[in-house]
């Protein structure tokens, strides 16, 4: 559906170009700078190191928290959380006192870039590695195998046209459905668009992989790069086809684990139940989902419900003097220096150093699972990813300035040229 005739696409506020070759973002989930200029180094990813030379390279700031899918959605919708309102992969409501897994289509508040186009007229592919994005990328989408396909690798054996537009992925693309601790996921997903792009050129496509491996490998171990090198060589068909290509992440990733390999935590319910009294605090880690093999449901952000009646400056103060913790503010800061949606943070907001994590109480989080030292995310040390088109745009700006959610409008954009 190449047609020149078609006007820009409008959401939330920004103006999309619409593509004369397919416009494609890929968020490569986790990937901290060091893993792709460590992998460039050895010598295996010639391809991205030729668009970084010959395109656009920058670095771009992720939303905080830099988690999976505050960021997914961000790019998705063009905006940041206080717009789309998904501010984690996990929340408390506080009006039926649950705490929820934040995937479902009713936390979206704004709609998607995809069913813009889609509505537009445009043909629309996304692919994701974890099914738990998978229902709210596809928000606004009328799936069918003409005009919309959403999928995701983890139920690729299972799909249904009626649910996203794809009978059975793996029977499709003729690979076995992958496990879902491992990089073949993240390679499902890189085959599935090259393929799409091949056989059902899409106007715009959303590939988004798991974290699985920069979870568990630093970017000099053999398993971080063969990881890099298995992209590259996606990278080379894609390209090679003529797409519109940005390649960026929804956060970083550094190692948070002591010389021993035993994670560092801060457990701040244990520290406000000292202080407040047992469970009269209510501390949520918005970076659990399913997945805590990959991370203990540890990370570097933060927050706090506080009883009625606390002294918010006390208890910020407090927890700005423990060792590992980099950030506290409350409520309102939150809002205006990390954009987010206000009823959907606690009264106080909490970030760790580099190299520590934020837990809950230490009883609550099993981390038997944690096979090798842990390496996680959500703080503002992870905020910086790569943000590389492969086009030449002189006039793209860099962090803090851009931004991971720009994604699709450089690629609409590029792919406009």
């Amino acid at each position: 559906m190449k047609d020149t005739e078609h006007s820009d696409v409008t959401v939330n506020g920004r103006d999309y170009p619409w593509p004369k070759v397919p416009a494609i973002a890929i968020c490569l989930d986790g990937c901290e700078p060091a893993y792709l200029d460590a992998a460039i180094a050895a010598g295996l990813m010639p391809t991205l190191k030729r668009i970084r030379e010959t395109g656009t390279d920058r670095l771009a700031h992720s939303v905080i928290p830099s988690f999976t899918n505050p960021n997914n959605l961000s790019i998705a919708t063009g905006r940041p959380p206080a717009v789309h309102g998904i501010c984690g992969n996990y929340l408390y409501e506080p009006e039926t006192g649950e705490e929820v897994m934040m995937n479902d289509v009713r936390f979206l508040r704004a709609p998607t870039i995809f069913g813009a186009f889609y509505e537009a007229g445009a043909r629309v592919a996304i692919v994701t590695a974890k099914d738990k994005l998978r229902a709210l990328l596809g928000a606004g989408l009328r799936f069918d195998e003409d005009r919309a396909r959403c999928f995701s690798a983890e139920r690729s054996a299972s799909s249904t046209a009626a649910e996203h537009g794809q009978e059975k992925a793996s029977d499709w693309l003729g690979l076995p459905q992958p496990e879902v601790y491992s990089a073949d996921l993240s390679e499902f997903v890189f085959a599935a668009g090259v393929k799409l792009l091949k056989e059902w050129q899409p106007d715009v496509m959303y590939l988004t992989t798991t974290d699985y491996v920069q979870h568990k490998y630093a970017p000099e171990q053999p398993e971080a790069q063969d990881f890099y090198r298995m992209f590259d060589t996606y990278l080379t068909e894609l390209d090679a086809l003529g797409a519109a290509i940005v390649v960026t992440a929804d956060h970083g990733m550094k190692p948070k684990h002591n010389a021993d390999g035993s994670p560092k935590v801060v457990y701040v319910q244990d520290l406000l139940d000292l202080w407040l009294g047992e469970a009269a605090a209510r501390v949520i880690l918005p970076i659990t989902d399913p997945y805590v093999v990959h991370h203990g449901a540890l990370g570097s952000f933060a927050t706090a419900y506080l009883p009625e009646g606390a002294d918010r400056a006390e208890i910020i103060a407090r927890l700005e003097a423990v060792e590992g913790i980099m950030v506290v503010v409350d409520k309102e800061e939150a809002i205006r220096r990390f954009e987010l949606p206000g009823d959907r943070i606690g009264d106080v907001v909490m970030i760790s150093t580099e190299t520590m994590t934020i837990g809950t109480s230490e009883d609550r989080h099993d981390l038997a699972a944690l096979n090798e030292p842990l390496r996680s995310h959500g703080g503002l040390t992870e905020q910086e990813v790569p943000f590389i088109v492969n086009r030449v745009m002189p006039d793209l700006p860099s962090a803090p300035e851009l931004r991971n959610f720009d994604a699709f409008r450089y690629a609409c954009m590029a792919a406009a040229q």
